[in-house]
């Protein structure tokens, strides 16, 4: 039932990314709430088979730095361009 629940909460997240809502913090929320459901499965997955939950800490050490980074992302684009929607970003103009 868990392992259950953690996929449906995978493809709701991947929904929302994919659906390119024009906020880049909606897009960041649902990254963390991808990586969130992840780490259900991987721990599921860990326990069922009765591993070590050593990765469990390096997997959440790397989420903790994409969700620092992409709040740093966040900041900066709201300081340069003043709002966080897609529209006014371009990456291709430096």
């Amino acid at each position: 039932m868990n392992l259950i629940l953690s996929i449906i909460m995978f493809m709701f997240g991947m929904f929302v990314f994919i659906s390119n809502r024009k906020h880049l913090l909606i897009m960041l929320l649902s990254l963390e709430f991808i990586v969130l459901s992840l780490f259900l499965i991987l721990f599921i997955f860990l326990m069922v088979f009765k591993f070590e939950f050593y990765f469990l800490m390096v997997f959440l050490t790397f989420s903790v730095c994409e969700g620092a980074l992409g709040l740093s992302i966040l900041v900066s684009m709201i300081r340069t361009h003043g709002n966080n929607y897609f529209q006014s970003f371009n990456v291709l103009l430096c």
